[in-house]
């Protein structure tokens, strides 16, 4: 523990050192825009629906990354020192990310999301410790889409008509969306609503719409597996008749490649219903490397093998 410790000390210098050696007296490095950095692909998708045009933004972590893992690099850490404002999740999503960015605070904009929400409104895991996978309640994202327009308009005021109407039309895409997904899962018998995954990313999701919602992992995937764990959901798993568990594209399959043959070695048959984009988004370009395209490819793969 202490050797642990002292790692994360010497992490935490480094990082201070290079972004000191970063730092840039200069407005913006993209000229008149400003130049927005965010964690994560879902928080780009708000800033740049909403900012549009007038900004350049860009998410330091690509698809695939597991946020609760992540550790700058040089190359990140000149973006974070570039920017002219800085947007992340927060509520301890970015892991150890998160102390580069609060030390931020002190010389640019920095805006966290979910901090930013009412705590009435956030799932508390146990003291001060709070779920940060807020995106997947679609009408809780929405607000953090209220949150960003205010700090933009805050931030740069003369674009004020701009930014609403952009937001004005993302939030009625997200409320479309939100619908869609409700009437999406009420097509799954009320007996099979259950969805399980490799870590505990889809809570908002299951409460916002009503399934039940199992993860071999905690909220984090820092926390470590055990034998108990896997025994337990294979238990769950057999007792309940669960056709199909998920595995996640920024988390290894391996521990529930464990659950599935455990599983099928008692008897009873169960799949891999399909690939869940949860910590991060698909590649930019697609469908899935949008906030709703996302959203929507995760719902039609759920429905699909809990209905069978």
């Amino acid at each position: 523990m202490k050797m642990k410790n002292h790692l994360h000390c010497l992490y935490v210098l480094t990082v201070a050192f290079l972004l000191f050696s970063c730092r840039e007296n200069k407005k913006s490095v993209t000229g008149e825009k400003p130049y927005i950095v965010t964690t994560t692909g879902m928080i780009a998708d708000i800033v740049e629906n909403i900012a549009g045009d007038s900004a350049k933004v860009e998410a330091i972590m690509q698809p695939g990354v597991d946020p609760h893992l992540y550790k700058a690099s040089q190359g990140d850490l000149k973006k974070i020192m570039d920017a002219d404002y800085i947007f992340y999740n927060g509520l301890h999503l970015e892991g150890k990310m998160g102390e580069i960015l609060e030390k931020q605070t002190h010389v640019k904009p920095v805006i966290a999301l979910g901090d930013s929400i009412s705590r009435g409104k956030i799932i508390s895991v146990s003291d001060n410790t709070y779920d940060p996978h807020i995106w997947f309640d679609v009408q809780l994202w929405k607000e953090a889409a209220e949150i960003t327009l205010k700090s933009l308009i805050r931030l740069n005021p003369e674009n004020t008509v701009y930014y609403q109407q952009n937001a004005d039309k993302y939030l009625k895409e997200l409320d479309s969306l939100d619908h869609w997904v409700k009437a999406e899962i009420s097509t799954i018998p009320e007996n099979r609503r259950v969805l399980i995954t490799a870590h505990d990313a889809f809570s908002y999701f299951g409460k916002a719409y009503g399934i039940e919602v199992r993860g071999l992992q905690g909220i984090s995937t820092m926390s470590e597996i055990g034998l108990r764990d896997v025994t337990d959901l294979v238990n769950f798993i057999i007792k309940n008749d669960i056709p199909a568990v998920f595995v996640e594209s920024s988390v290894s399959d391996k521990s529930l490649k464990a659950v599935v043959e455990g599983v099928n070695n008692k008897g009873k048959k169960l799949s891999i219903g399909g690939n869940l984009f949860s910590d991060a988004m698909g590649e930019k370009g697609t469908s899935e490397g949008t906030y709703t395209g996302m959203v929507k490819h995760n719902v039609n793969t759920i429905v699909t093998a809990l209905k069978q």
